[in-house]
């Protein structure tokens, strides 16, 4: 076991790109395909538009997310995942697995139990 994870450690290095705030929702978001600016704002709610600047900038810097300016009135910029950000993906695909299976309550579960009648079957 290592006693150090050291900056060679392929553990730590992941885990200090994905594991900071929001990093790995916007990389789920854009797993999705493209998106603009405030799609992903209002697809994080409670970042600050300078949060997701900075982490779409570090994003890019780690050629996670391509940025897409269009020469447009007014201007628009998309944004998407790079062939390495695709890679990621089975990680945030994990991440959902085990929220749904330990973390968060499934919502049918929960809508049926509120919404369902109670029935008893004889027998």
């Amino acid at each position: 076991m290592n006693e150090v994870h050291t900056s060679d450690c392929s553990v730590a290095a992941t885990s200090e790109l994905i594991g900071s705030k929001w990093t790995a929702l916007i990389i789920h978001d854009l797993s999705e395909g493209p998106r603009r600016f405030t799609q992903l704002e209002h697809a994080c709610p409670g970042i600050s538009p300078r949060t997701l600047s900075e982490r779409l900038d570090m994003l890019e810097q780690q050629s996670i997310v391509s940025r897409r300016t269009y020469a447009e009135s007014p201007p628009r910029v998309d944004y998407e995942l790079t062939d390495k950000g695709e890679a990621l993906l089975p990680i945030i695909d994990a991440m959902r697995k085990f929220g749904r299976a330990w973390l968060v309550s499934k919502p049918s579960a929960r809508r049926k139990a509120t919404t369902s009648p109670i029935t008893t079957s004889a027998g």
